[in-house]
């Protein structure tokens, strides 16, 4: 069972679903799937386009860009929403001879396969981690900020004769522990 990728959006095509786009007039330079023709001499070039929806094919067919297209793997990829040159991705590389079946091997390529989908799921959580750090930095700060101009709406009036005593350097050194 071969599961291909779609042209557009590059999510998985099952065998039985998807739409397949035969464009039979391209040219030598793109990549082809060339067939003998009846006539000996001339040869038929086809590029096969496979996508996996209609709204994909319809994208295709009105030349859309799908580095532009918010929803496709190549738009995430450009924003690094997605991982990229990640090492996880070189087993689903395209492998056009099919292996004899053996148990052994068949096992082992389950597992791994297992574990490099783990591994894969741990990379994606720490980039969101990642990403999502300077923007927490910066909410904590404006908080900081805000709860600083507007402590005296939350500080009784005795309390604020007391915090005025307390010196600036002591609330520093409170606020630099707490942000570590």
């Amino acid at each position: 069972m071969r599961i291909e990728k779609c042209y557009f959006c590059s999510s998985n095509i099952y065998p039985g679903h998807g739409i397949t786009f035969v464009r039979n007039d391209c040219n030598v330079s793109e990549p082809c799937v060339v067939v003998p023709s009846p006539r000996w001499p001339y040869f038929h070039t086809f590029q096969v386009f496979r996508f996996c929806r209609s709204k994909c094919h319809k994208m295709f067919k009105k030349k859309k860009n799908p580095r532009k297209t918010k929803w496709t793997k190549a738009s995430r990829m450009a924003r690094g929403k997605e991982l990229r040159g990640d090492s996880t991705a070189a087993v689903e590389v395209r492998r056009n001879e099919p292996l004899k079946y053996d148990r052994q091997l068949w096992q082992e390529a389950v597992g791994a396969l297992k574990e490099i989908a783990a591994i894969r799921q741990k990379r994606y959580g720490e980039l969101i981690k990642k990403s999502l750090r300077p923007g927490k930095a910066v909410k904590r700060a404006g908080e900081l900020s805000k709860a600083r101009k507007k402590a005296h709406l939350i500080r009784a009036p005795a309390a604020t004769k007391q915090s005025a005593k307390i010196p600036v350097k002591e609330e520093e050194q409170h606020e630099e522990m707490e942000t570590n």
